[in-house]
């Protein structure tokens, strides 16, 4: 079984504040190293339930900021580490193909517009809110899609309750593994412990599924609606080729291929 686990930090057991999440930055009032170890230890622990279903080629992607996060040397052998980004449109998800059997969230947050998460966003922070097909378009919904494109089942998603609850209806088989709630900027988490002990068990639950059902339906079309914080910017990125300016802040994307979304997303998010 060969499986892609894509992981980022807002959604882990442990963070809160956007200092907490900046792993790469030297920050006078925060100690970013202990939350980018929880995030390595959630992306191990779904290896570790991954192996225990019957897994035995295993791919990560560090899709958190410079893609430079996770402690390579926590993961098991025959897991493989994808790190930094070169550009491609699947972006959080780049290096999935069709060879995989199943695909695995790790540590993902809720969408821009959503308050089930202090550091809620989708992307980047400069959006107020967006839409994919009428619903809150979070990197989860992105990123499953692309698998959906490959032909890919999402069977995991570990982050916060609100994601969880927001995405369980988006495909059939997803195992989902809620670590935190959000309040305003507060969180309310488990244990880290206990967090990478129940991802761990999710993981082999999904994979112990019939995978072969599991795959959900692809819509047949796409609406991107995004609605940016500043008006000046929903100007600018209505200039993006397919893209339509709605309202003051609003900007609009129809098309019938979810590439074609992702690549749009790349540039204007």
């Amino acid at each position: 079984m060969k499986v892609f686990i894509s992981c980022d930090i807002e959604g882990v057991a442990t963070t809160t504040y956007s200092q907490e999440c900046a792993v790469n930055r030297d920050s006078e009032h925060f100690n970013p190293a202990p939350h980018a170890a929880q995030m390595t230890r959630e992306a191990a622990a779904a290896c570790e339930g991954a192996i225990a279903a019957g897994a035995t080629e295993i791919v990560v992607r560090d899709a958190h900021g410079t893609g430079a996060n996770i402690d390579a040397t926590g993961l098991p052998e025959c897991a493989q580490l994808i790190r930094g980004w070169s550009g491609h449109p699947y972006a959080m998800v780049e290096g999935l193909d069709g060879s995989f059997d199943a695909m695995m969230f790790v540590g993902y947050h809720a969408a821009a517009g959503r308050p089930g998460n202090p550091r809620a966003h989708t992307s980047t922070g400069g959006q107020f809110r967006i839409k994919l097909n009428g619903i809150p378009c979070s990197e989860f919904v992105l990123y499953s899609f692309a698998g959906l494109h490959e032909g890919v089942p999402s069977v995991l998603l570990t982050g916060d309750q609100m994601l969880c609850d927001d995405s369980a209806p988006l495909h059939p088989a997803l195992v989902t593994v809620p670590v935190k709630e959000g309040v305003g900027n507060m969180t309310k988490a488990i244990s880290p412990a206990l967090a990478v002990k129940r991802i761990r068990d999710g993981a082999e639950k999904a994979l112990r599924q019939d995978l072969k059902s599991a795959l959900g339906t692809l819509p047949d079309s796409f609406v991107l609606e995004i609605t940016y914080k500043e008006h000046a910017r929903a100007k600018a990125m209505s200039y993006f080729p397919g893209m339509v300016q709605t309202g003051i802040n609003t900007i609009r994307l129809e098309t019938k291929n979810i590439v074609d979304v992702l690549r749009t997303t790349r540039f204007v998010l």
